[in-house]
């Protein structure tokens, strides 16, 4: 399967179903009175933390999901179904962003966690509630709240306690499998790993998760070759294996290796540099290995960066580097969680807004203003004498004079457009 670790889907809540303005009707009863039920409200958009999904390929060609709209009201009292909510499973780590503002809705950062991101529509109110005893049939009913779709960026962000991270061929899944029970694919050419591995380590009755992400190559901050692909599957780690060819078989420095990465990682983020590193010197079975490990050390560790010499091949020298890493765990935060925005679901949003057309006009608009609409039928005087005392209740015509309105003046509210009358 193909791995995507980021892509844009379509979301939408249900509508709400609208009220139904009825009467009853039956044999000898010739003034039934008014019996429409409610609309029934939409399902809503539920993002589900999946364990056992690893990558967004799922929603390469499914890109529109949309949840079940509640039904209509009917006569006789029959109120509407609600519409079924829409679960959306997504990998844990990953993190739900709205594309027009870049807040982020949700971060799946535990297995099953549960969000809902959209809410469903209310359901209108059908004509038998709005009867009072001064006004016992009543010929409208409310409509239901209808939903605006919206577009949302799926980032997938690997969850582990500690990332692997070097150049290419340096060892990094080979160091992976030997520390866990991952089976990553490994073999003697750059990139071979194009996705990132887990697996989980274990020390002295502690275990923790270990990622090994692709191999960074100079400009990866700025995007070259994997470069802003698997960055962010860092982002998420506690602490940071920085694993190096010490025995310089790639005839690169092990020394500039690692402070080419290290930039890599300011490039990226400053979050990036300042996670804690512990220093993997790996192919320290290969001629020339114990020499540059003693230049690495020496340059490393009186800046409080520990070194380790280690053999992948020869599965040796890896007890002091885990106990140093478990060490470390201990004293640091938890794995990182993004802050989730408040959402304001608005179906119920009270009060209005009032503002000036260029043309002179006044709009209002806004909760109570769309609520009256729902609930106004332009074909019925009773429903219209209702809605010119709603105006005066709600405090929008004394709004409308505060803003400036006078006689003559054009008002606008949803569709509807009126002369201001003293």
């Amino acid at each position: 399967m193909q791995f995507i670790d980021k892509t844009r889907i379509y979301i939408k809540a249900g509508n709400g179903g609208d009220g139904c303005a009825a009467f009853h009707r039956e044999k000898y009863v010739p003034k039934g009175g008014p019996s429409g039920g409610d609309g029934g409200k939409g399902g809503s958009i539920i993002f589900v933390a999946d364990p056992q999904d690893t990558t967004l390929f799922a929603f390469k060609r499914a890109v529109h999901f949309r949840a079940e709209n509640g039904e209509n009201g009917r006569a006789e009292l029959q109120h509407g179904k609600d519409g079924n909510d829409l679960f959306i499973r997504v990998p844990v780590g990953t993190v739900v962003r709205d594309v027009e503002t870049g807040s982020i809705l949700a971060d799946m950062s535990e297995p099953g966690k549960q969000r809902v991101v959209l809410r469903g529509g209310r359901g209108g109110k059908g004509n038998a509630r709005f009867a009072t005893p001064t006004h016992q049939s009543p010929r409208f009913a409310q409509n239901g709240i209808k939903t605006e779709e919206r577009q949302v960026e799926l980032e997938l962000k690997t969850i582990a306690d500690v990332g692997i991270i070097g150049f290419p061929s340096v060892g990094k899944s080979t160091i992976l499998s030997v520390l866990t029970s991952a089976k990553p694919k490994i073999a003697a050419y750059h990139f071979t790993t194009l996705t990132p591995n887990l697996g989980v380590a274990e020390r002295h009755g502690r275990a923790f998760v270990l990622a090994d992400i692709p191999g960074l190559i100079e400009g990866a901050a700025e995007g070259a070759g994997l470069g802003h692909d698997f960055l962010r599957h860092i982002e998420r780690t506690r602490i940071l294996v920085h694993v190096l060819d010490v025995s310089g078989s790639e005839m690169r420095d092990p020394l500039e290796d690692y402070r080419k990465i290290n930039a890599e990682l300011a490039g990226f983020s400053d979050a990036l540099a300042q996670l804690p590193q512990v220093v993997c010197c790996n192919k320290m079975d290969l001629p020339d290995a114990e020499e540059n490990l003693e230049r690495v050390r020496t340059a490393l560790e009186p800046i409080g960066v520990p070194v380790f010499g280690v053999s992948a091949a020869t599965v040796q020298g890896f007890d002091a580097m885990l106990d140093c890493i478990v060490g470390k765990l201990d004293t640091l935060p938890p794995v990182r969680v993004y802050d989730e925005a408040e959402l304001d679901f608005g179906t119920e949003a009270q009060g209005f807004r009032i503002h000036r057309e260029d043309d002179g006009s006044f709009v209002a608009e806004g909760g109570d203003v769309d609520r009256l609409l729902d609930t106004t039928d332009p074909d019925d005087e009773t429903s219209m004498r209702r809605f010119q005392q709603m105006l005066i209740k709600l405090g929008i015509i004394s709004a409308l004079r505060e803003m400036g309105a006078k006689d003559g003046d054009t008002i606008v509210l949803g569709e509807w457009d009126f002369t201001f009358t003293e």
